[in-house]
């Protein structure tokens, strides 16, 4: 499967009952800013480039922001924070994503996601994120030159661990996850943590601008190192 088919298979995903009538629900009500956009509604696929070596995870869709604009990341605060931090570090020909029609255009990244819906409360089940990994799991095929995963929050790095083969891992078990840690692979490839820069982290000041824009640095430090 190609990531246009990949693509075509999120979008028409109905897996999970109770994220999809979350994401109609939040669709046909709206937010009173957003009253006269049509909301996309639909299970949100990955977007950028598909010779990539950086992949971003994050958690999944926003209700009024990927959820209603159909792009990763894109119509959110926590969109802001990234691709901000992804255009200071050389990755995209822009600081903002607006729409999936602005012309925003990701280089040597791609962004996905452990859920591909929004959830309630931001919160998708065991359940559910074992479902959408299915999906995480064909991408980590398509994505064929990716060296360095950047895994944003917990949630993020669990669902990533799961998808990847055994033999490469270091451990067994999971490593703790803390923001600025890396693990390196035994294929050479190296998962870098940092947190989401969600609103509750942001706001209280858990993430700061420095610490998120030090996440990136490192990943294409090692990307054009090539030292992991």
């Amino acid at each position: 499967m190609s990531l246009i088919g990949l693509e075509k298979r999120i979008i028409a995903c109905e897996g999970c009952p109770r994220l999809r009538a979350h994401c109609r629900e939040i669709a046909r009500v709206k937010r009173r800013q957003f009253r006269d956009q049509d909301y996309w509604g639909k299970p949100v696929p990955g977007f950028g480039d598909p010779e990539a070596r950086l992949l971003i995870v994050g958690l999944a869709p926003a209700a009024h922001g990927a959820n209603r604009t159909g792009r990763m990341f894109t119509g959110d605060q926590s969109g802001l924070w990234l691709y901000r931090a992804i255009h200071q570090a050389g990755f995209s020909n822009s600081p903002v994503s607006e729409s999936r029609e602005d012309g925003l255009r990701l280089r040597d990244c791609y962004i996905t996601t452990a859920a591909r819906c929004a959830p309630p409360e931001n919160k998708p089940l065991p359940e559910e994120l074992e479902r959408c990994g299915a999906h995480l799991a064909q991408e980590l095929s398509e994505l064929k030159r990716v060296r360095v995963f950047l895994a944003l929050g917990r949630v993020a790095l669990n669902a990533l661990w799961r998808q990847l083969p055994d033999e490469i891992k270091p451990t067994r078990t999971l490593p703790a996850f803390a923001h600025e840690a890396e693990i390196p692979l035994k294929d050479g490839r190296l998962i870098v943590c940092s947190y989401h820069p969600s609103q509750q982290n942001t706001f209280t000041g858990l993430l700061t601008e420095p610490m998120f824009d030090r996440v990136f640095d490192v990943s294409r430090k090692r990307l054009e190192s090539g030292d992991f």
